[in-house]
């Protein structure tokens, strides 16, 4: 029987992991604690598959027409990178204090892959890119273990990747982990257009069309189109676009070189283009957004 820490306790561990305003790194690559004193509205994100445990403070994710909750109360778990908009509450006083936890995609995948030889699954559960799900105890309970090893290396290095391990099967089998697990699972349109993502993740820079997209997927361009919305909310063209304002996003904030040469190396053929997109997407332009990030972020990487 689990029995979950009380919240104020993961809160002081936290806390003390994250000393610094914005993405705060632990002795463990997949997980990065944000803390952040700033009310933003209407972000555009872009997050790599995992989760974000929000100790402090609140988020919401809108996506055609959706809102994801993640606070106190709930998690969101990510199957697939999705571009949103997103909105936090924080304060000086109570600043948000979030958990950012990254997949092992690997790891994920093995983990379904028993679930499955051992229950079967459901073909009538759909897969969904996001998630929002109660914060039960397991899930408490393997965070505040988490934490406590993230502040005692020799703990760290005998029990980290199990409680890593744990923490993927937590999400993976709590109240809304069927839609990840249809996510994940290697089979059918789903599995086509996962592939289909890892592809334009790879080659995103490239020239890129729909039909040939789909082509590769071995699926029809309405199939497709279908299939691709349902998983991402956005269109191929949409996403592709995100995807590379985001990368140029990351890019000029961490000074990669003139704003004209990064626009080229995301896949842009007009740099004037480029900044119209960006500065749609974005609110502001180019310089503008990277110094918020700087302010914001700190290391410079997803809201």
């Amino acid at each position: 029987m689990n029995v979950a820490p009380e919240p104020s306790s993961l809160l002081t561990l936290a806390m003390e992991l994250a000393p610094q305003h914005g993405y705060n790194v632990t002795s463990l690559p997949n997980i990065r604690i944000l803390r952040s004193e700033t009310i933003l509205d209407d972000v555009p994100v872009l997050y790599r598959p995992g989760a974000v445990f929000v100790l402090q403070g609140a988020k919401q994710g809108f996506v055609n027409g959706e809102i994801y909750r993640y606070d106190a109360d709930h998690y969101l778990a990510v199957s697939v990178p999705v571009p949103f908009r997103m909105a936090s509450q924080a304060s000086p006083a109570h600043p948000l204090l979030a958990i950012y936890f990254d997949f092992d995609l690997h790891l994920a995948a093995e983990i379904v892959n028993t679930l499955e030889g051992q229950l079967g699954h459901d073909e009538k559960t759909r897969a969904k890119s996001l998630v929002s799900s109660p914060m039960m105890p397991p899930i408490l309970d393997v965070l505040g273990r988490l934490l406590q090893a993230l502040r005692n290396p020799q703990e760290l290095a005998i029990l980290g990747s199990g409680l890593l391990r744990e923490l993927h099967y937590r999400i993976l089998t709590g109240p809304q982990g069927g839609a990840l697990v249809a996510a994940l699972r290697r089979n059918d349109t789903t599995d086509r257009i996962v592939q289909s993502l890892v592809m334009i993740r790879e080659h995103y820079n490239d020239s890129l069309s729909v039909p040939s997209l789909a082509a590769t997927a071995g699926m029809s361009v309405p199939s497709y189109h279908v299939g691709f919305k349902a998983l991402t909310g956005s269109t191929p063209i949409q996403y592709i676009k995100a995807l590379r304002l985001h990368e140029a996003r990351l890019m000029i904030a961490r000074h990669r070189g003139p704003i004209a040469t990064i626009a080229a190396e995301v896949g842009y053929a007009s740099a004037a283009q480029f900044s119209r997109d960006f500065k749609r997407h974005f609110r502001r332009n180019a310089r503008e957004e990277a110094q918020w990030m700087r302010e914001h972020l700190g290391e410079t990487e997803q809201s």
